[in-house]
């Protein structure tokens, strides 16, 4: 059997200056975990756009969000997306962010191109700009894609139970509700005036990237601006790789990025999923001598008693099953969890059995290489 060879090394923290497709066909393929992409939005604005007393409303009016047509847009996209997904390694995803002026143009693209969509995400901003023609709805939202590099890839980067803890162990929605930048944080240039026109919060990728990376990934922005991805990846333990065609853009983003200071590695450590742990059955506590044949196992209480099995199956009563059906069976319910349920006397306390399978997990990772 041939083997692949590994990817070749990659320049890491590093700002690039110039085209994004073709500086990402300059990289190894497979050389990045994660993509974070804030593309051009085409906004086809329409002529300026002033407040009631007659001020004028900054937006976007540089060149590179100009494109002739959808066809042009949507060629430029094809290929940068293309070039994305080469880098990308088997188990890697990316993050796109876009307004209603591009993003479902975006999202057909990146089906067409192979990735496969895990979700949708909505930034709802908790202080929008006013629609000051009063004609449509205020704009109190952009959307994110998170997309997998592939249907078929078999693991794609989810911390979800860091997110339910963030989110005082409830599960993480789809929505998010997060500021524009604004105040400190957004950066200003000599005259005072905003570094960049479309400047995103940093709390806002530092949710992306702590959700959907581990500590010493390798995080891509192919529109790197002022550097808020590199600002967050440094901050997070990632490393980045910043794509700008812009070159004062991309000193902004340098001068940035030299001023943060990264978290200690055991504050920003991967917090494992359970999915992740290695899988013990009752069984092999038998066969490890922690619990042995004839052994009684307790409910919480005390009060219900099993007695194991040299198979690893519990009696209960008249009944024989697995420690699960058995829990469920005692309860009177519909399932149990029988680690939490059953416990074994140790001394004069009552444990449950689980502790006694972290111990084979512990010996299980301390062999691990």
């Amino acid at each position: 059997m041939t083997l692949s060879p590994p990817p070749a090394p990659v320049a890491l923290d590093i700002v690039h200056v110039g085209d994004c497709a073709a500086i990402m066909d300059s990289l190894p393929a497979g050389s990045v975990d994660l993509v974070f992409a804030d593309p051009p939005y085409n906004l086809q604005l329409g002529g300026e756009l002033l407040r009631p007393d007659h001020s004028k409303v900054e937006g976007v009016v540089e060149d590179w969000d100009k494109f002739a047509d959808f066809a042009t847009y949507d060629r430029f996209t094809r290929a940068w997306l293309r070039a994305a997904r080469r880098v990308l390694k088997d188990h890697g995803a990316i993050w796109v962010i876009g307004s209603y002026h591009n993003i479902f143009r975006v999202g057909a693209i990146l089906q067409d191109e192979g990735f496969w969509i895990q979700n949708d995400v909505i930034w709802r901003k908790s202080n929008p700009m006013p629609n000051f023609r009063g004609a449509r709805f205020a704009n109190a939202h952009e959307t994110l894609i998170w997309a997998a590099r592939s249907a078929t890839q078999k693991r794609c980067t989810f911390n979800y139970d860091a997110l339910k803890s963030m989110n005082d162990d409830l599960q993480m929605r789809s929505d998010w509700l997060f500021p524009i930048c604004s105040g400190a944080e957004r950066l200003k240039d000599e005259a005072g005036h905003k570094a960049h026109p479309t400047q995103k919060p940093e709390a806002l990728l530092r949710r992306v990237i702590l959700a959907t990376s581990k500590p010493g990934d390798v995080v891509l922005d192919p529109f790197f601006g002022t550097g808020t991805t590199g600002a967050a990846a440094k901050a997070l333990g990632r490393s980045f790789i910043g794509i700008e065609r812009d070159p004062d853009y991309a000193r902004i983003a340098r001068a940035r990025i030299d001023t943060v200071q990264p978290a200690a590695d055991e504050d920003v450590s991967h917090q494992r999923s359970k999915r992740e742990e290695p899988r013990v059955p009752f069984g092999q506590l038998v066969e490890q001598g922690l619990v042995t044949p004839g052994d009684t196992l307790y409910c919480p209480r005390g009060e219900r008693l099993a007695r194991v099995r040299a198979d690893g199956a519990l009696r209960y009563g008249e009944s024989v099953g697995s420690i699960h059906r058995m829990g469920a069976e005692a309860m009177g319910a519909p399932a149990c969890n029988g680690w939490t349920f059953w416990h074994i006397r140790l001394g004069d306390r009552l444990l449950p059995i689980d502790v006694l399978r972290a111990q084979i997990r512990a010996q299980i990772e301390g062999q691990v290489v």
